[in-house]
């Protein structure tokens, strides 16, 4: 792995849609690093695209056999759900470039872990009003709506991506999500000129 470019932002901020927008683009040429994760699969995922879908059973296995980079554990109203990066996903292309989605919590736990690395982060930004509206659209469509949860992890947010957290991460630039296209635009924008210096 050349460069890992890390997408964080508050949940319905646009993140996943700009993040399959830039794989979809081949002219930037990004690979994909699936994280994984124990939390049930949702309407329209599919095991391997978004999340490795795994048991905390294998989790701890993983965890035991050394292959786990960082991890985080919510304590959600469905119960504790796992979020983890794995070696064996990190290693596939030492000429590649990749792209993962993930928290403030894990792009530092990965920065530590990996710090021979470049870990550029991508913080995607949204009005809270505009990110409610979204959230409430999108579950509204699961099979099983699960609005106990979008409201923790909504309150959760203002946390997790507080200006505090974010400055102690080193993150300092944002992309403000109110256009898909600009956003997108100005993201791989940003991208080149990492790697124009870095190359």
């Amino acid at each position: 792995m050349r460069m890992l470019f890390y997408m964080m932002g508050k949940s319905s901020s646009g993140k996943d849609t700009i993040y399959k927008k830039l794989l979809e683009d081949k002219t930037i040429k990004l690979d994909p690093l699936i994280p994984f994760t124990t939390r049930p699969i949702r309407a329209g995922e599919k095991p391997g695209r978004e999340y490795h879908f795994v048991t905390k059973e294998q989790f701890e296995d993983m965890k035991s056999a050394g292959q786990v980079v960082e991890y985080r554990v919510y304590n959600t109203v469905h119960g504790e759900w796992i979020y983890f990066t794995a070696l064996d996903e990190m290693t596939k292309a030492a000429d590649q470039d990749y792209i993962v989605i993930g928290t403030v919590e894990s792009f530092v736990n990965t920065k530590n872990a990996l710090p021979e690395e470049r870990i550029i982060p991508i913080y995607i930004d949204l009005d809270d009003g505009e990110r409610l509206l979204r959230a409430l659209t999108r579950e509204r469509n699961q099979q099983e709506p699960k609005y106990r949860e979008l409201c923790r992890r909504y309150l959760a947010d203002a946390d997790d991506f507080s200006e505090e957290k974010l400055a102690q991460a080193g993150i300092e630039k944002s992309f403000y999500n109110d256009s898909l296209d600009r956003c997108i635009d100005e993201i791989k924008t940003y991208i080149s000129n990492i790697r124009n210096e870095a190359y």
